[in-house]
Parts: structure tokens; sequence; C-alpha cells
């Protein structure tokens, strides 16, 4: 029997290639999330305001529903008061709202036919390791759960 080692992050990019469309838009999610969990907090509102730029007025308005939902203000779905807001929210929150708001960016890149490769070209090389490991047992994950019955 022959034992093969491979690197999380081909790890991840196997995954990607061997599952089907909503599994892959599962694995971008989940990229997404560990780039953001492998941020410093400082860098936090540098990229939240990136983020909020690129949205349109759909996912301003979902954005600041999820403002709502923490009662820091009267929600508005507009740029300056999510970005106003996000300095009111305590450490976990802020991390909360820039993955949401990174998710909705990369749903956008994936419709308008960004691959997912770019997308991992873009974030795998910047994981710390443990992020990378953490990403490949969840694209494992991904894999079962398109292998074994998804509506893929």
């Amino acid at each position: 029997m022959s034992l093969c080692f491979i690197e999380p992050q081909d790890a991840v990019r196997v995954v990607a290639d061997s599952v089907g469309r909503e599994a892959r838009r599962q694995l971008v999610t989940e990229v997404v999330h560990a780039w953001v969990n492998s941020l410093p907090d400082s860098e936090l509102p540098i990229h939240y305001a990136e983020a909020i730029r690129a949205l349109d007025e759909n996912d301003l308005t979902v954005l600041a529903a999820w403002h709502a939902s923490l009662e820091v203000g009267q929600p508005v779905a507009n740029r300056d008061f999510l970005i106003g807001a996000y300095t009111a929210l305590d450490k976990d929150n802020r991390r909360e709202a820039l993955r949401i708001a990174a998710s909705f960016r990369s749903e956008e890149a994936f419709e308008n036919g960004a691959s997912d490769e770019e997308m991992l070209d873009t974030v795998l090389p910047w994981l710390p390791p443990r992020q990378t490991m953490e990403l490949a047992a969840e694209a494992m994950r991904i894999y079962v759960w398109d292998r074994i019955g998804s509506d893929n």
C-alpha cells in the first residue's frame, strides 16, 4: 500500500475540482471565512470598508438588517451608516460583519463568471497554516456532503 502526502492548500484545490457547483460555492464561502478569521483585528475595518464599497443596494439592505438585529441604531442601507455602525460592534461581530460583506462580494463574483480557482489563488497563499488545515478539513466535509447526496 502506498501513502500519499498532500499539502492542505492542494487538498482544498483538489476538492474544489472534484465537487459540483453548489459544493464549490460552499467551499468558496468557507475560503472567505477562513480569510476573515486570519486577519489581524487592526485590518478588519479596512477590509470591511472595501467590501462595503463593492456591494449593491440589495446586499446593503441585508447587511443593514443584520446590523439592526444587533440593535446598533436605526438601520440605514447605505455605506456611510454601515461603516459608522461597524465601529460600534464588538470584535466578534466585526468579524461576522466582514464575513457577510465579503461573502456577498464572492457570491457576486461567482455569479459574474469569476472562477473558484481565482478565489483560491487569491486567498490560499495568505492563510496561516492553522487556518489552511481547518479549511482542508472543511473541504473534506464538503466533499463527502457532495458525494453522498446533495442536489448537485
